[in-house]
Order: structure tokens, then sequence, then C-alpha cells
């Protein structure tokens, strides 16, 4: 396994946070998993492969580089808007 060279911190509520730690208790020995980071980079990456397939033609993207991205949570004002387009 590459050891990771970056760091990336998702935010989760307090009741998907129990969730993760109670999924990685309870299976990530039977299936591969040794830490919360094992588990959330598989998850993310399978998520990010099917977004490539879907929206890039199955191909990698381009990398973009730390900082280029806005850090932290949403706005209250972008949560409002996405939850109004659901």
């Amino acid at each position: 396994m590459t050891r990771p060279t970056a760091h990336i911190t998702p935010y989760f509520t307090a009741a998907q946070a129990d969730q993760v730690r109670a999924a990685l208790q309870a299976t990530g020995a039977v299936e591969g998993y040794a830490s919360i980071s094992d588990l959330v980079v598989a998850a993310t990456m399978r998520e990010v492969k099917r977004l490539q397939r879907k929206h890039n033609a199955g191909r990698v993207w381009d990398g973009v580089p730390a900082g280029a991205l806005r850090p932290g949570m949403r706005t209250r004002a972008e949560t409002a808007a996405s939850e109004d387009r659901n």
C-alpha cells in the first residue's frame, strides 16, 4: 500500500462519525480496514472512480494541487441552495 503523502480532512456530522466508527469496529478486521483512514480512503476512491466513469469517459483527471480549492465546509447559503435543488 502506498503511504499517504497528502492530508484531506472530511467533515462528518456526529451521527455520521458514530456510524463510521461502528462500521470500522464491526467489520474492519474482516474487510481489511486497519483504521478509519483506510476505510474513508477506500470509499472515497471508489466514488472518485465512479465519477470518472460518469463524467470523464473513465479517464483519470489531472490532479488539483493542495490549496487550489476553498477549504472548509460549505456556507449556509451554499447548503440551502443545494437543499433547494433536491
